[in-house]
């Protein structure tokens, strides 16, 4: 990122040196780990608070820290050098300590941080971070990260996007635009104006494209209005440019990004059956991935290396959920559960693949593993549906509505099935998806 001046990564000790702490994603109870964050230093007092306040926000929100009440401390740091005295953070049951300060010179400034061990009394991560004030949020993100990742061991994830469908109610009709934020609902900005309906936006593997399905209204060559023409765009984070991809008639998916960024897939519906098709974006060449006569195939997703689809059709009777090599051959069944299946959406890191499941009148987010083991639920309700991965596979986000008029919001969860929360949006959200960690 062009805003980041420097970015110095010190003091990083051997984990040998200090208490190990494991976190099993797959157990369903777990401790919350003690953090104490210590005010912040600055020359710019309202910034260096500023900067705490959304560390602290992240942290919290991971589910897997505790903030450790301030109101406890009993030693106050003078400063960045300010050495502290463990016995005293033992006694009120602190495990970390984080301490910072931040030096302002002219329209830049730089956070110094330093994160202790307790137990072991000594630094185990430390850094020295630059930027212009614009940067100030990412900068906050990218020290949780930092700590998040050293305490927890999973990949980081605060410093990324998520891009949606914002919907508004007007003259008696919904307004559906694209909509982009920060991993904790700040920095909020709208991508189109509401004048087409968009649906189910995806990130490319680089951060900076958006692939969306519109439904935009044409005039022909006598002036005539074909309302509603179903078309696929990328849109450039960087440039704001909107390029058209393709208008596919039939189209039953909105489409995903392959591992690389090259190619897009989804599926598209042909006298009453849906195969999937992925389009190379440089050539634009569109090839047939899965044949199935009188089926349909539909909502298709890569694994992360690309070599594997997972889709869900009703080939066997029921929609249910298939996987298949990128080729379109060695078709296999992975659920086989009551009700249907949809929306799968591969982990970042290939360990879970997550689904909606429609059931008796309830919608479910569940996850399985790619062989179809260890199917659970993770939340259910009225309208539950569309899970998306944070870019450390360690958490879900997913559409959430109450009832059948109720405001449709954004909601995360743990993979575990813990620490379900509600995503603040200036209007109703759907269709979340994240963007990997911007580096």
């Amino acid at each position: 990122m062009k805003k980041f001046l420097a970015l110095f990564a010190l003091l990083f000790f051997s984990r040998s040196l200090f208490a190990e702490v494991t976190i099993d994603i797959n157990r369903g109870v777990y401790s919350p780990i003690p953090i104490a964050i210590h005010d912040f230093r600055g020359q710019d007092q309202t910034t260096a608070s500023l900067i705490k306040s959304i560390i602290k926000n992240d942290l919290e929100s991971s589910g897997l820290l505790r903030l450790v009440d301030s109101s406890a401390f009993i030693q106050k740091l003078q400063g960045i050098e300010d050495a502290p005295n463990f016995a005293n953070w033992r006694l009120i049951n602190t495990q970390f300590l984080l301490n910072a300060e931040v030096k302002s010179y002219g329209d830049k400034l730089t956070v110094i941080y330093k994160l202790y061990d307790v137990l072991s009394e000594g630094i185990v991560v430390g850094a020295s971070l630059s930027c212009s004030y614009r940067g100030i949020r990412q900068i906050a993100h990218m020290v949780s990260d930092s700590v998040y990742s050293y305490i927890t061991g999973e990949g980081p994830y605060f410093n990324a996007r998520i891009v949606y469908v914002a919907e508004q109610r007007h003259n008696g009709r919904i307004i559906k635009k694209l909509a982009i934020m920060d991993s904790d609902g700040e920095n909020h900005k709208f991508l189109t104006n509401g004048t087409e309906i968009v649906l189910t936006p995806r990130f490319s593997p680089n951060t900076q494209e958006i692939t969306y399905f519109a439904f935009v209204d044409t005039v022909n060559s006598r002036g005539q209005i074909r309302r509603g023409v179903g078309k696929v765009f990328l849109f450039d984070l960087a440039t704001g440019q909107h390029q058209f991809v393709g208008s596919f008639k039939g189209m039953t998916y909105a489409p995903r990004f392959s591992a690389n960024g090259k190619r897009l897939i989804f599926s598209l519906s042909d006298r009453g059956s849906s195969s999937i098709y992925e389009i190379d974006l440089c050539s634009k060449d569109v090839r047939r991935i899965t044949h199935s006569r009188g089926a349909i195939d539909t909502s298709p997703c890569y694994s992360p290396d690309g070599d594997k689809i997972v889709f869900s059709s009703d080939r066997g009777g029921s929609q249910q959920l298939y996987i298949t090599n990128a080729d379109g051959s060695n078709i296999k069944r992975l659920s086989f559960g009551h009700g249907q299946y949809a929306t799968p959406v591969w982990s970042p890191r290939k360990d879970w693949i997550a689904f909606t499941r429609m059931y008796k009148g309830t919608f479910y987010i569940g996850v399985m593993r790619p062989d179809g083991s260890g199917e659970r639920m993770l939340s259910s309700g009225y309208l539950v549906e569309g899970p998306t991965w944070f870019p450390n596979g360690r958490g879900l986000m997913f559409s959430y509505q109450s009832h059948s008029r109720g405001k449709t919001t954004i909601r995360s969860i743990d993979v575990t099935g813990h620490n379900e929360r509600a995503l603040l949006t200036p209007h109703g959200a759907s269709d979340p998806a994240c963007s990997p960690v911007i580096q």
